[in-house]
């Protein structure tokens, strides 16, 4: 019997998982950070918050309005192409946006220019990779942590991202940032190669096709709104809560730390509901996660202003965080299959960065007319008890199309 050839070292199935991990953290952790720059950059420029909430808000939704198709060309071509363009675009964003004084231009780079770059270099597309190059028994955890890897991100460039800022000023920063996100191309080389899965037995479509049969099942729709209430509270969050630390009389430090804990708390959230995913309906998963942020921001508002309540949301929310993509995207696989994966989850991610617009926009669009963001966190509260009711209906099968025939 002859011996069974052995893969190179940089092909090894952990070699693989380690360098997406990495990307991982490379392409989530910057943007994860942008609210640190809204105080520095508007003092500077003379802009109101809104000016700068905007910027955020647009680079949400020309995320979510280019993941489909980032997610067809990756489906077609495989990510490595994808995460190269995407991760060239995405620092020449943070640079531009660096030296930038005007503020139609911030909404250019900031905006458009980061939003296509990171549609392009998102986590997703690592796990893109893992479908098609790890063995069947190591893609649940894989999964898991691809997505937890995005958190870690957020943990470590919060302080990082903090350390930038004081050693090198917010343009500094903004460049640094940028560097890093260049290392992405040649850790993507690592996950080239792979073969898209083919379904047996069933019948094919085009991508067309695929995108018709989705918008018209009935439980694909109910994800789709549910998932817009995700986008709305993770950008608003993650844009508005280091100023709201400031507003209510806390350090200005302890918004870039409850930032790091949401990300630390995250990594946990992201592998249990994983883990979950595997035991339970899918769809009683996403409710509790989203009946669960109800519950915690309507606690923190009501709670008196304290390091210890901010920390203590901030961990609530980080567990409930991206806990919601393993068993979204688990919920399309099994719907629609593995086909086109990745475009079908860009759909519905684009109604999650359509949340994000208006969460991040409308956030600074209160603030400037109010001077509060009182309202707005009850809003969020009455969007989690919305999205926890969604998702009660949805039904988790294949189409019939997937049921091979007797």
């Amino acid at each position: 019997m002859s011996a069974q050839p052995v893969a190179p070292s940089f092909r090894r199935p952990e070699v693989i998982v380690a360098a997406g991990l990495a990307i991982a953290m490379l392409t989530f952790g910057p943007r994860s950070t942008m609210g640190f720059f809204l105080t520095p950059m508007t003092v500077e420029n003379g802009w109101s918050r809104e000016v700068f909430a905007l910027a955020i808000a647009l680079q949400n939704l020309f995320w979510g309005a280019a993941q489909p198709f980032s997610g067809l060309l990756a489906d077609r071509y495989g990510p490595v192409p994808v995460l190269v363009v995407g991760s060239v675009v995405y620092a020449a964003g943070l640079v531009l946006m660096a030296f930038t004084t005007d503020a139609l231009v911030l909404q250019l780079t900031a905006g458009v220019l980061m939003g296509l770059g990171i549609a392009s270099s998102a986590y997703f597309l690592v796990l893109v990779a893992f479908q098609r190059l790890l063995p069947e028994r190591m893609k649940p955890l894989a999964f898991g942590l691809g997505t937890a890897a995005g958190s870690a991100g957020q943990f470590v460039f919060a302080p990082l991202g903090q350390g930038f800022i004081a050693g090198f000023g917010w343009r500094g920063a903004l460049v640094a940032m940028a560097a890093l996100v260049l290392v992405v191309p040649f850790l993507a080389m690592v996950l080239r190669g792979g073969a898209q899965p083919r379904p047996r037995g069933v019948v094919e479509q085009s991508a067309g096709g695929a995108i018709a049969e989705a918008l018209g099942h009935r439980s694909y729709l109910w994800l789709i709104a549910g998932f817009f209430v995700c986008g709305f509270h993770v950008a608003f969050i993650t844009t508005h809560l280091p100023p709201y630390v400031a507003d209510i009389g806390i350090d200005p430090w302890w918004g870039g730390m409850a930032i790091g804990v949401i990300g630390l708390f995250n990594i946990a959230g992201a592998i249990t509901a994983g883990w979950l995913s595997g035991r339970v309906p899918k769809r009683l998963v996403l409710s509790a996660i989203y009946f669960g942020r109800g519950i915690a921001i309507t606690l923190f508002i009501l709670t008196p202003p304290s390091v210890a309540s901010l920390l203590i949301f901030s961990a609530a929310m980080g567990f409930l965080w991206l806990s919601t993509v393993p068993p979204t995207q688990g919920l399309v696989n099994i719907m629609f299959g593995t086909r086109f994966m990745a475009m079908l989850f860009g759909v519905v991610f684009f109604s999650h960065q359509v949340g994000s617009f208006l969460g991040v926009w409308l956030g600074g669009r209160i603030y400037d007319q109010t001077g509060s963001y009182a309202l707005f966190w009850w809003i969020s509260v009455a969007l989690a008890v919305f999205a926890g009711l969604v998702h009660l209906p949805i039904v988790e099968r294949p189409v019939a199309r997937l049921q091979p025939a007797e």
